[in-house]
C-alpha cells in the first residue's frame, strides 16, 4: 500500500513537471501538461498504471486545497457584488445550452435523457480548470476574476440541485415511469436544508470564530499578521 502511494505520487509529479515544461515551451497553459501526465499514467495508455483509488483521493485533496486557496482571496462580499451578472449569466448559459443539446441529441437519434445530460455537461465549466488558469494569470482579485468565480459558484450550486433531482426524474426522461412527486420534493427539501446549514455554518465559523482564533497569538505582531490573513471569509 505504501509503495503504491509513493510510486503514484512520485511518478505523477515527475510526469506533471515534464509535460508542464513542454506545454510551457509550446506557449500552452501548464495545466494541459498536467492533464496529459494524468492520461499517461492512466489505464487507457500503455506502460505504468497508477492506483486509481489513490489517484482519486489525491485529486480530491488537491481540489480541496485549491478551493481553500481561492476562498482566502474571495470573500462573500465579492460574490454578492457580482451576483447580478453571475446569477443571470449562469442561468442563461444553462437554459440556452440544454435546448441546443436536446436539438442535437434529437438529430443524432438520442433519447431525451441523453440530450439533457449532454446539455448539462456542456453548460457547466470546470471550476478547477478555470480557477487554476485565473491563478496563473493573477486575475482572481480583478473584476473579471470576481465575476468568473461568482459565475462558477452559481453553476456549482445549480449542479448540486441537478444531481439530486436527476435520479427521481430519470425514469420520466426516458419515458419509462412517472415522476414520484413525493420523492422529488423530499430530495429537493433535504438538499436545500443541507445547503442552508452549510452556508450558516460557514458564516458563523468563517467570519467570527476563525478570525478570533487567529488573533489569539502569543505576540502582538503575530496577532496582527494572523488577523490580516484571516480577515476574509474562506469560501473554499
Amino acid at each position: 500500500m505504501t509503495h503504491s502511494i509513493i510510486s503514484t505520487i512520485v511518478l505523477g509529479l515527475v510526469l506533471a513537471l515534464a509535460f508542464g515544461v513542454v506545454a510551457h515551451r509550446l506557449r500552452l497553459p501548464p495545466l494541459i501538461g498536467y492533464l496529459l501526465a494524468g492520461i499517461a499514467i492512466g489505464p487507457f495508455t500503455p506502460g505504468y498504471v497508477a492506483d486509481a483509488r489513490i489517484a482519486n483521493e489525491l485529486a480530491e485533496i488537491g481540489v480541496i486545497l485549491l478551493m481553500f486557496g481561492v476562498g482566502l482571496h474571495f470573500s462573500l462580499e465579492d460574490l454578492l457584488s457580482v451576483r447580478g451578472i453571475a446569477v443571470s449569466g449562469a442561468a442563461a448559459q444553462v437554459f440556452i445550452t440544454i435546448p441546443l443539446a436536446l436539438a442535437l441529441g434529437w438529430w443524432q437519434g438520442w433519447t431525451p435523457a441523453a440530450g439533457v445530460i449532454f446539455g448539462i455537461a456542456l453548460s457547466v465549466a470546470s471550476t478547477v480548470v478555470v480557477l487554476r488558469l485565473l491563478q496563473e494569470r493573477r486575475l482572481i482579485e480583478t473584476e473579471r476574476g470576481r465575476i468568473t468565480v461568482g459565475w462558477l459558484i452559481v453553476q456549482d450550486l445549480a449542479m448540486v440541485l441537478v444531481l439530486v433531482l436527476l435520479p427521481p426524474l430519470a425514469g420520466a426522461l426516458n419515458g419509462e415511469a412517472s415522476v414520484q412527486s413525493q420523492v422529488l420534493i423530499q430530495s429537493l427539501v433535504l438538499t436545500l436544508a443541507k445547503i442552508a446549514g452549510f452556508v450558516a455554518l460557514m458564516l458563523i465559523i468563517g467570519t467570527r470564530l476563525i478570525p478570533r482564533c487567529c488573533t489569539m497569538s502569543p505576540t502582538p505582531a503575530a496577532a496582527s499578521s494572523s488577523a490580516c490573513q484571516c480577515s476574509r471569509s474562506p469560501l473554499g
